[in-house]
């Protein structure tokens, strides 16, 4: 089976093409504000860089969430149109769970992504990979209280965060990624969304 992986959930882009569980090609570069403009030529030339005819895919694997609001819907819009147009199958997972499959650790997982003013997005995983927290938007100090309890963890973020623990970079290891989701169930292309776990600030200053 070849996959396309799709994850533009921060400032970087990070999409390959795996089969049979190797990574044929990927990309991962920092965009920045330019994600929206780079992501698809780089997809694309991800494609023709490397020969691969982009009916050759079977199945997308897209991040949705949560993280930058821009980004992710970017990806998902990306990921959509190539499922609809070559009638594949979709299936979306998120950043935190990439984040913690990703860990070189065996240990509680606990990825986290910087939400600003005192918050952040995050879960926390067993050794077993078994969800334990559910991913959310949580404020830091009560995400630190639910780890009080958890001796051996290690936090996994590429943002300045405040909280006790062993740290680890994120840097997807995407081959690993696409192994463990790639018999998630799919779901129709028109029903995949953003999963932004709490609203946009436009949708917060209506409240």
């Amino acid at each position: 089976m070849r996959i396309l992986y799709i994850d533009t959930s921060s400032n970087y882009l990070y999409t390959a093409i795996v089969e049979n569980n190797k990574v044929l090609c990927e990309v991962k570069k920092e965009f920045g504000h330019q994600l929206s403009e780079m992501a698809l030529p780089e997809i694309v030339s991800m494609y023709e860089n490397n020969s691969i005819d982009v009916k050759s895919i079977n199945k997308i694997i897209v991040v949705n969430g949560p993280g930058s609001f821009t980004g992710i819907r970017i990806g998902i819009t990306i990921a959509k149109i190539y499922a609809w147009s070559l009638n594949i199958p979709i299936t979306t997972i998120t950043s935190l769970e990439a984040m913690m499959i990703s860990s070189k650790s065996k240990s509680f997982y606990v990825p986290v992504i910087d939400a600003r003013r005192g918050y952040c997005f995050g879960a926390i995983y067993n050794d077993k990979k078994e969800q334990i927290l559910k991913p959310q938007h949580i404020k830091i100090v009560d995400l630190e209280q639910k780890l009080k309890d958890t001796k051996d963890y290690i936090v996994i973020t590429n943002d300045d965060i405040n909280i006790e623990g062993k740290k680890e970079s994120y840097n997807p290891d995407i081959a690993k990624i696409v192994e463990y989701f790639q018999d998630k169930e799919s779901i129709n292309p028109h029903a995949v969304n953003p999963d932004y776990l709490k609203l946009t600030e436009a949708e917060e200053s209506k409240l």
